[in-house]
């Protein structure tokens, strides 16, 4: 891979505006990439797609984000973190020309494929800065911001969807507009690490779990396949749902709704962040089964006032769910194996993330996006409930 150096004009800004553009930057990306999520329904109409076509072009994401997480998002700690910046910020606004002309399937789901590699790349490396320049803050930012941008990039699209022209364009050349402007800034942004050798040898694929964390990650897997579903039929299939559910056709609704359970998670991603993990663990998933509960009820009775409470419940447990695993799982990993041990994590997630969502849209066709989603909902619901019982019963040991 090549890499463009960037002249810097001036004097770089401090570390704390780095930390500042690396989280700005960070909340870009995550809106991005949740930006086509209210988007879907008129795909869904004008191009003639069905629910699995939907969910396929939403999971491809994943896909090519965990193949990057793998390989090339470890490359900053050889080449720079200013040159990955600006890779996964070119390619990312690559991504969003594509969706802005996008008139097929074809060209959705390779607008999402690069929008994966940008996004891999970025949540690495800007994360790296984080870390490199707010190391006290370092986990809570890369956790919030997430949520945040998620958050953030499905209710911008909302409104634009709902209240401006050009619906299914107007919000990739705002977001593509943000993006050149960062990509201008970088060129002021101080550089947080030296070059070295090594960089094919960092490209490798590993997948390493440190012993200590193998059974803990057992444990908790049932909640972190409950917390990422749950997410990724929110962002693929909900706007959708609450069409189905409640005869609402707006598509700010279904925005809302799906901010909801973003900012809920924030919330309570920020507000745990010093609880005691295994206490928290188990609350966040008594939290995620009764939202999720609480959310199929309103489903099944097309209140999209339920839908939204329940997200709001589900929502906290995600978040919590989210902060207190990773204060779980990472004192168990020496210094160099905390890397390993994240990547194994976040491929699980996305995994559920992704590989859930594609099973809610091949089973939609048949049995009714309603159907689908109480039977997805249960199976969700049960499965944080696992992880709740064994946590307790191995707490009580």
């Amino acid at each position: 891979m090549s890499t463009t150096a960037i002249t810097v004009p001036a004097r770089p800004v401090s570390r704390s505006m780095t930390a500042a553009y690396a989280t700005a930057t960070t909340i870009t990306f995550m809106a991005v990439s949740a930006a086509p999520t209210p988007i879907y329904r008129f795909y869904r109409e004008t191009l003639g797609l069905t629910p699995f076509t939907i969910t396929f072009i939403f999971a491809i994401y994943s896909f090519t984000m965990i193949a990057t997480f793998l390989t090339i998002a470890r490359l900053s700690d050889y080449v720079g973190r200013k040159p990955m910046v600006l890779f996964a910020l070119g390619l990312n606004a690559v991504a969003l020309l594509l969706f802005f002309v996008a008139e097929s399937a074809g060209a959705l789901v390779a607008a999402r494929a690069v929008q994966g590699v940008a996004t891999g790349v970025a949540l690495a490396t800007l994360g790296a800065v984080i870390v490199d320049t707010a190391p006290g803050w370092a986990a809570i930012l890369n956790s919030v911001t997430a949520f945040l941008g998620l958050a953030l990039g499905a209710l911008v699209s909302g409104v634009f969807v709902a209240f401006a022209p050009w619906p299914t364009h107007l919000v990739y050349a705002v977001l593509l507009g943000v993006t050149l402007v960062e990509i201008v800034i970088l060129a002021w942004v101080a550089e947080t690490v030296s070059r070295k050798a090594g960089a094919w040898s960092g490209i490798r694929p590993k997948l390493t779990v440190p012993a200590a964390a193998v059974a803990p990650m057992a444990r908790l897997f049932p909640l972190t396949l409950s917390a990422w579903a749950l997410g990724g039929f929110y962002l693929s299939l909900m706007p959708s749902l609450i069409i189905e559910a409640t005869g609402i056709r707006s598509p700010l609704v279904g925005a809302a709704v799906v901010s909801a359970l973003m900012v809920s998670g924030g919330l309570a991603s920020f507000v745990t962040r010093t609880l005691d993990a295994g206490k928290t663990v188990r609350a966040s998933a008594a939290l995620l089964a009764v939202g999720i509960v609480i959310t199929m009820a309103a489903i099944a009775g097309g209140s999209p006032a339920g839908m939204f409470f329940g997200t709001i419940v589900a929502g906290l447990g995600f978040g919590a769910s989210y902060g207190a695993s990773l204060r779980v799982l990472l004192p168990l990993a020496s210094a160099h194996q905390r890397a390993g041990l994240l990547s194994a994590y976040f491929v699980e997630s996305y995994l559920a993330f992704a590989l859930a969502a594609i099973a809610a849209g091949v089973a939609a066709p048949r049995f009714g996006l309603v159907t689908t989603a109480l039977v997805y909902g249960s199976i969700l619901a049960l499965s944080a409930l696992v992880t709740l019982a064994v946590e307790t019963a191995a707490a009580r040991r």
